[in-house]
């Protein structure tokens, strides 16, 4: 039935939401890594400065900077 289509897949994949935030969060948490791990030079080439940095790997992994 036409609107039903929404209900129907959310019956198949019911936990599918909670995956992909997870995802997420492992994601955010490698970057965040990697962005610590580069040197003050490689910094400078993207932009940012060890502080930001430092202030970014202290943020929890709930705290997603893009508020997806």
């Amino acid at each position: 039935m036409k609107g039903q289509t929404g209900f129907v897949s959310m019956a198949k994949r019911p936990f599918s939401g909670l995956l992909h935030t997870i995802a997420r969060w492992q994601t955010l948490h490698q970057e965040r890594r990697l962005l610590a791990s580069l040197n003050d030079n490689a910094l400078k080439d993207i932009g940012l400065n060890r502080s930001e940095v430092e202030q970014e790997r202290h943020l929890h992994f709930w705290q997603d900077p893009m508020r997806k």
